[in-house]
């Protein structure tokens, strides 16, 4: 009988561990998140999220662990080579560049590898970000904090990475805002070209769009599965304030 073949998983970490100053902040993290699929990575302030993501995105080194991208080994690759790898990183306060344009922060990732964005990659960033459009003359320093997180996700998605990571896109955001933000992972999701990676504190947003979901407590797995396997029981010992 002949094997049937399977899609390798978009992420794989495997025993995940990391330090700062001589204390270890992540105990042997595993994730495995699905081709094609919202995977919320959850828990309170201070468990080690956003330092999962940067072990994960090589912004931060791993003492231990194994980062398999598409069934790519990443594990001992730079945060640029990780980048052409398919990963595209939109950090907690998104980080774009307030002296340029729209314009310009929007294209500055696709530049920087040598190549100019295709008009339908343009075409599909203003139908998820209609506001972009409006503003690319304007300086980025200039738009709203919601603006600003659309523009972010508007560039990490011209790098057609096959992950894309988000920590906590609705921090002071706007409510209409984070509908329309909903709604584009939503469509991206629907095209099927990538996983996202979400790191978010709004529950209802995690509930809302997340297939998958782990949780975090003092840097170790504390609970995994579909997000319909989320209990209040879950919410209450681990998420709630």
């Amino acid at each position: 009988m002949n094997a049937v073949a399977t899609e390798p998983l978009s992420l794989s970490v495997s025993d995940l561990s990391v330090s700062i100053g001589g204390s270890r902040i992540l105990r042997g993290v595993s994730l495995d998140i699905r081709p094609k699929t919202v995977f919320c990575l959850m828990g309170r302030n201070g468990v080690g999220k956003t330092t999962t993501l940067k072990a994960i995105t090589g912004l931060m080194p791993a003492d231990n662990g194994n980062i398999h991208l598409a069934g790519t080994d990443l594990s001992r690759l730079s945060a640029d080579k990780r980048a052409l790898a398919g990963i595209g990183f939109v950090p907690q306060g998104r980080e774009i560049f307030p002296q340029l344009t729209v314009e310009e922060n929007l294209y500055v990732g696709t530049v920087a590898r040598g190549r100019k964005p295709k008009k339908e990659e343009i075409d599909r960033i203003f139908t998820l970000f209609p506001i972009i459009k409006e503003f690319l003359p304007r300086k980025g320093g200039m738009l709203s904090g919601g603006q600003q997180q659309q523009l972010a996700i508007g560039r990490a998605l011209l790098t057609n990475p096959k992950l894309l990571i988000l920590d906590e896109p609705t921090e002071g955001i706007q409510p209409n805002i984070i509908d329309q933000i909903g709604d584009a992972i939503k469509m991206l999701r629907e095209e099927g070209k990538m996983a996202i990676l979400l790191v978010e504190q709004y529950l209802d947003f995690c509930k809302e769009l997340g297939d998958d979901f782990t949780i975090l407590e003092r840097g170790r797995v504390a609970a995994t599965g579909p997000m319909t396997d989320l209990s209040e029981e879950l919410i209450k010992e681990f998420l709630t304030v």
